[in-house]
């Protein structure tokens, strides 16, 4: 019972903690292919600002894994 309570606290903490992030990114990505399609002179700092926050929502991301591992093997 008690094996069974942690594997499902393991797959909520990665699964709604990898949703978030998940749904930043496709927003984050949209949003700059659209601004890309409006200005296209200004694709380098576009671009430069998606990479630097896609990283920050991957970071998230890898966070909730830490935590469903943490759970998993104490």
């Amino acid at each position: 019972m008690q094996e069974g309570l942690k594997l499902i606290a393991v797959a909520l903490a990665i699964g709604l903690g990898a949703l978030g992030p998940g749904i930043g990114i496709g927003l984050l990505a949209g949003r700059a292919l659209e601004a890309i399609g409006r200005n296209p002179e200004a694709e380098g700092k576009v671009r430069t600002n998606m990479i630097l926050a896609i990283a920050f929502a991957e970071a998230i991301a890898i966070y909730a894994l830490v935590v469903a591992l943490i759970i998993k093997f104490t």
